[in-house]
């Protein structure tokens, strides 16, 4: 099933939306002054551009943290090794990446930014809300492009509070509503339990499944509970939920290990729901087969990128590029088992294309470019989805599809099964 799905947009501020007012007439600056138009940024030269990484690279998140890095180094390595990128200005160009390690610490992440805002053209890919929330308002004072960042939170998405964000995958909402319209396609009755994590992450998944489901007289919502993400433990919660008898678990959870922990706990207790998983916490290798989830009737998950680890997949062109330039250039010698590298590969793709479009090496010619990406079919991009930069209140990825675990890979599906 293709979902299209378009979220509520938050009322800007209005000094925001004065600084996004001006921001075409300001002279080019981010840590280094004023610039006159057409002078260079910092971080770009006739030779070369430096894009800056700030993402976990250590601790739990590490596995997607170094995900968000490899994709885009090989991206361009590949690129570089082929001679360059020709920029919208006539001057081809090698992109250099600098990348440092957060840990997901927000204030390890905002120390990142401040040491990289005068080396860097534009920041982009790094993992996370709190980390990239962290150093959000110092890039618009900056006016450093925060480009492409793996978060759904939308505040990044929206011009008038953000006017030198954009985030890339699709917001919590869009996710969210696509498991919820799914469930209330279903001919039969359902009782949901969720369980959320205990911020703008969770709060966007319930958000949105709950404004799907909210006139579906086959869904009954039973019972909800929350996390904290620094939590080591969710068994309690689950055990509470098991009680329910739910026949469906809504589990908006970010952190690895206790996505994990959660699907082996539910089979402790016998209660072998169907899972509504996030995009970024469903691998197959890394959380469904340590997991055991093929003990559930199904396993749900949202997607825009084609899974290297799918049979459907294994021959695939794309597939095949991708993976050894991964090993080549991307430091990633072995499939990967986190989306996010499939993710971060098309940032790179969907960078190049502002790169091409971009007139003058300057940031403010940058962010122009940048939000005039239409229908872009990134390479890995799954059938009716693409990258449109140009829809205020939207990420540049907001079409996903709904799909089923398999045991080894997803399955794309048009019903709840």
């Amino acid at each position: 099933m293709n979902t299209h799905l378009r979220s509520r947009r938050a009322l800007g501020l209005a000094v925001a939306s004065a600084l996004a007012l001006a921001l075409p007439a300001c002279a080019e600056g981010g840590g280094g002054g004023s610039r006159s138009s057409g002078e260079a940024s910092p971080g770009i030269t006739d030779d070369s551009v430096t894009l800056g990484i700030t993402t976990p690279l250590s601790g739990t998140t590490a596995g997607p943290g170094t995900c968000t890095v490899a994709g885009v180094k090989a991206y361009f390595g590949k690129k570089n090794a082929d001679g360059g990128i020709e920029f919208g200005d006539g001057k081809t160009r090698k992109v250099e990446i600098e990348a440092l390690d957060d840990t997901y610490d927000p204030q390890k992440a905002k120390a990142n930014y401040d040491q990289l805002k005068n080396d860097v053209f534009a920041m982009t890919a790094g993992l996370g809300t709190p980390t990239n929330r962290a150093w959000r308002e110092a890039a618009i004072a900056d006016e450093v492009p925060q480009a492409l960042i793996m978060t759904g939170d939308p505040l990044f998405s929206d011009t008038d509070e953000s006017p030198m964000q954009l985030g890339f995958v699709p917001i919590y909402q869009n996710e969210g509503e696509a498991f919820g319209k799914l469930l209330a396609g279903s001919s039969q009755d359902h009782k949901v339990a969720i369980l959320s994590q205990n911020d703008d992450f969770g709060e966007g998944y319930v958000e949105g499944f709950k404004s799907a489901v909210e006139d579906a007289d086959n869904i009954e919502i039973v019972k909800e509970l929350t996390y904290e993400a620094t939590d080591t433990s969710v068994d309690a919660q689950i055990t509470e939920l098991s009680s329910t008898g739910a026949d469906v678990i809504f589990n908006a959870m970010s952190v690895t290990p206790l996505t994990i922990a959660a699907l082996q706990k539910a089979q402790q207790l016998n209660w072998k729901p169907s899972w509504f998983l996030p995009s970024n916490t469903s691998s197959p290798g890394a959380i469904l087969q340590p997991g055991g989830a093929t003990a559930y009737p199904g396993v749900y998950s949202v997607s825009f990128a084609k899974a290297p680890a799918s049979p459907a997949f294994a021959q695939d062109e794309d597939v095949v590029e991708y993976l050894a330039a991964l090993k080549q250039y991307g430091d990633y010698p072995e499939p990967p088992a986190f989306p996010h590298c499939q993710w971060s590969w098309m940032v790179g793709a969907t960078l190049e294309q502002v790169f091409m479009k971009m007139e003058e090496p300057t940031r403010a010619s940058f962010m122009e470019a940048l939000r005039s990406v239409k229908d872009f079919e990134a390479p890995l991009m799954l059938p009716d989805t693409s990258v449109n930069t140009t829809e205020d209140g939207q990420p540049a990825v907001s079409t996903v599809v709904v799909q089923k675990y398999n045991g080894k890979g997803y399955d794309t599906v048009e019903s709840f099964q």
